[in-house]
């Protein structure tokens, strides 16, 4: 049995019977005036942290959302497009699909605002998404690309890209792990399938990304996760793994590289109102700014005594120029 199809069976599992303990379920419930949240659908919020923030769904947007669980993400997102198909829920798992449609139903007897055919679930997977291509404004995954190996997880990232309107976002939750695994832990399936097995180095994820042709990337938190331990898994030591949350966006990808936001600022605190770089970057006194790694190293590389460049705060929360 293929590490897909042990996925496939977990997943089939936990829409038959949900499986609180699943996932480590931490991300917020949205607080929005008159949006309520079956219970339902909380006990199947299969996700490591959160995704999509509010703030990406401006302007009545069209969401695509793979990897559907009990619907509580996609209700949320509902909120932001009360239109026909406005969100569109991709899931390989048939039992995942009509557990979502069931819980619609229920969402609809609690919020008066909501539709259920607001949300158009569709079978499908990552690698395969039906879906038209430029059609998608916001494209989100959450716990899920974690599942794939290198050629799989490039695919997954590419069939996003490929859907996304010019200047669309994919916005996901992952976990991710700076410490090696053994080739048992990584060739674990039920590992893989529970998104732990199959975790990158943070840099290793961004480049998928930039080289799937993302011309910016935000890093907006890392937070903790899980512990791989020797005695509950083959390994010989402890194994952190943070989830991080990353939006992906499909700008032009600029001549000089991608630009990659780290939570860096740039603070000039010299003699004169202000500073400008004469490439798009300009500091008031005293003020941060927020920039790009990019920028970061070349301000840094201008070896001025009145510039500041913070450190990574890996929490970046939109804002300043790249």
């Amino acid at each position: 049995m293929s590490y897909l199809e042990t996925t496939k069976n977990v997943y089939k599992d936990a829409a038959l019977t949900p499986d609180v303990g699943l996932c480590c379920t931490t991300n917020p419930i949205w607080e929005l005036p008159g949006l309520k949240i079956p219970k339902i659908m909380q006990e199947m919020n299969y996700g490591c942290g959160s995704t999509v923030h509010p703030r990406d769904l401006v302007n009545n947007p069209k969401i695509l959302y793979v990897g559907v669980g009990g619907g509580m993400e996609l209700l949320q997102f509902a909120y932001f497009s009360r239109q026909e198909n406005g969100v569109i829920g991709v899931d390989v798992v048939d039992e995942m699909l009509e557990a979502s449609r069931k819980n619609f139903k229920e969402a609809e007897t609690q919020n008066s605002w909501f539709q259920s055919n607001f949300v158009d679930l569709k079978k499908g997977d990552a690698l395969h998404l039906p879906v038209e291509d430029n059609s998608i404004d916001v494209a989100a995954q959450n716990c899920l690309f974690n599942i794939f190996k290198t050629e799989e997880l490039k695919k997954a990232i590419s069939e996003m890209y490929r859907v996304l309107k010019p200047h669309g976002r994919l916005v996901m939750s992952d976990p991710t792990c700076e410490q090696p695994m053994s080739d048992e832990l990584r060739n674990d399936d039920k590992l893989r399938a529970l998104c732990l097995s199959g975790s990158l180095p943070i840099k290793e994820y961004v480049k998928m990304l930039t080289d799937a042709g993302f011309g910016t990337i935000e890093i907006r938190a890392r937070k903790p996760y899980r512990i791989l331990d020797p005695v509950h898994y083959n390994t010989n030591e402890l194994i952190y793994i943070e989830s991080i949350e990353v939006a992906a966006i499909k700008d032009p990808m600029p001549k000089d590289g991608p630009c990659v936001f780290t939570g860096k600022a740039a603070i000039y605190f010299g003699e004169e109102d202000y500073f400008d770089d004469k490439n798009g970057h300009v500091l008031l006194q005293n003020q941060p700014l927020a920039v790009c790694d990019k920028t970061a190293n070349a301000l840094k590389n201008l070896n001025r005594s009145d510039i500041f460049i913070s450190e990574s705060t890996w929490h970046y929360d939109g804002g300043g120029c790249c």
